[in-house]
């Protein structure tokens, strides 16, 4: 094997990481192996993951059940077309997505990553309306501080000003944006916090195809928890207006709020529904878009008749067979105790972090536990000191958050959370 530091060079001289530049002096840790919640790096450092590799490994590293999962599928297939072919895994995780996501939810389109299937998410709201002969319905709504993606179309219902993409803002497709609801989690909506939305719908209904939302938590726009009771009244909102309702549960899909589901806490169903990151268990990319009947019956029978989307790689045997083999995992296990544990642990290991003057707020919910500071970070800084603190947490901005796989135990969480209290004590 390569030494480190040429192993470090050659990164840094061809490879872009995402949110970096070339040959920055940005810190980089290569990876020798990772097994359960630790990550062994090269150099020998063991660190415990609070990240589950961007909210995907909830079963952790090289677990023997997926492993299995993968190795089987090999043996049949590692890829096939999708388009006038079909496979087993497929079929048998698309029925299984339906059983387990919110009625009416009965269609399933899949696709590589969580930006994709937002994509397909406003494309099949905007054909659906083109067959219902309102082709002027073709923009979206969202709220200010959301995150959907890196693509185009995801970038334009993701925050303009705030969020990572106001340098192509000019470029982008113009959607309708309102305030972020105020309303935290656990409390009613005010009048005032659901206002501009409904004024937003009253006004332009008839040019607005979905709204789209992260159902109950924003994630990497600023990792806020807001109102049940908000979600609620826009669903409500949405079938007034008639206007669709896309949720994006991408990252808080498959049980990290505490549901299963995020929008299960306001008791509602989108008209199309967004996941992904967690639905392999973090071992291969794979997103799916699942969408009402009605949705899928009035575009086969508009023009052209078919839906106008199909990734290369759409439904891959490999991926589908693993994901197949995690949602088994997390279902046959008492996952709702489990987040529970550690929504309990994360809020009293962040606990100290509330009296040191750095920190805005800490807030915890499921398996997300938060520290806002009223500075943003330097990350150059700060990931080394998590390193040397053998932890792997990623900040950004203004935020220092966990999100770690659901097998972590109760001592590596508490170390994980200490560690984290550590550095902020050193801001």
């Amino acid at each position: 094997m390569q030494s480190l530091d040429t192993l470090i060079t050659q990164d840094q001289k061809h490879i872009w990481h995402p949110y970096s530049a070339i040959q920055a002096d940005y810190p980089i840790y290569p990876v020798q192996s990772a097994q359960g919640v630790m990550i062994t790096l090269v150099d020998g450092r063991q660190l415990i993951d609070g990240m589950s590799s961007w909210w995907s490994a909830v079963h952790g590293y090289n677990h023997p059940v997926l492993n299995q999962a993968v190795t089987n599928q090999l043996q049949n297939m590692s890829h096939i077309m999708f388009g006038g072919l079909t496979h087993q895994p497929a079929i048998e995780l698309a029925t299984q997505l339906v059983k387990i996501t919110p009625e009416p939810l009965q269609t399933v389109f899949f696709s590589d990553s969580g930006s994709v299937a937002v994509e397909v998410a406003m494309k099949m709201a905007i054909q659906y309306w083109h067959a219902k002969d309102k082709a002027s319905k073709k923009q979206l709504l969202t709220v200010r501080n959301g995150y959907h993606g890196d693509t185009f179309g995801a970038m334009s219902v993701s925050d303009p000003e705030n969020g990572m993409h106001s340098l192509f803002s000019n470029s982008l497709s113009q959607q309708f944006f309102v305030e972020a609801p105020r309303s935290p989690f656990g409390e009613p909506c005010t009048q005032e916090d659901i206002a501009e939305f409904k004024k937003t719908l009253v006004q332009h209904h008839q040019q607005i195809a979905a709204v789209i939302l992260e159902p109950i938590v924003q994630g990497a726009g600023g990792m806020r928890f807001y109102s049940a009771d908000y979600l609620r009244q826009v669903r409500e909102l949405c079938t007034e207006y008639d206007v669709l309702l896309i949720l994006d549960e991408i990252a808080t899909g498959f049980g990290r709020t505490g549901k299963l589901f995020a929008c299960e806490y306001a008791q509602i169903s989108p008209d199309i529904l967004c996941l992904g990151k967690a639905l392999t268990g973090g071992y291969m990319t794979l997103a799916a878009t699942l969408a009402t009947e009605e949705i899928a019956l009035s575009i086969r029978d508009g023009e052209p008749g078919i839906f106008m989307h199909g990734p290369t790689f759409m439904a891959n045997p490999l991926a589908c067979a693993t994901a197949l083999a995690s949602l088994k995992l997390l279902l046959d296990s008492p996952w709702q105790n489990t987040v529970k544990n550690i929504e309990q642990l994360l809020l009293k290991g962040l606990s100290p972090c509330k009296k040191l003057s750095p920190v805005k707020e800490v807030r915890v919910l499921g398996a997300i536990g938060v520290i806002e500071l009223h500075d943003a970070l330097d990350i150059k800084i700060l990931q080394p000191k998590f390193v040397e603190a053998g932890v792997w947490v990623r900040p950004f901005n203004k935020l220092i958050y966990l999100m770690p796989p659901f097998i972590i135990s109760d001592e590596e969480l508490e170390i994980l959370t200490s560690a984290v209290v550590g550095v902020v004590k050193d801001l």
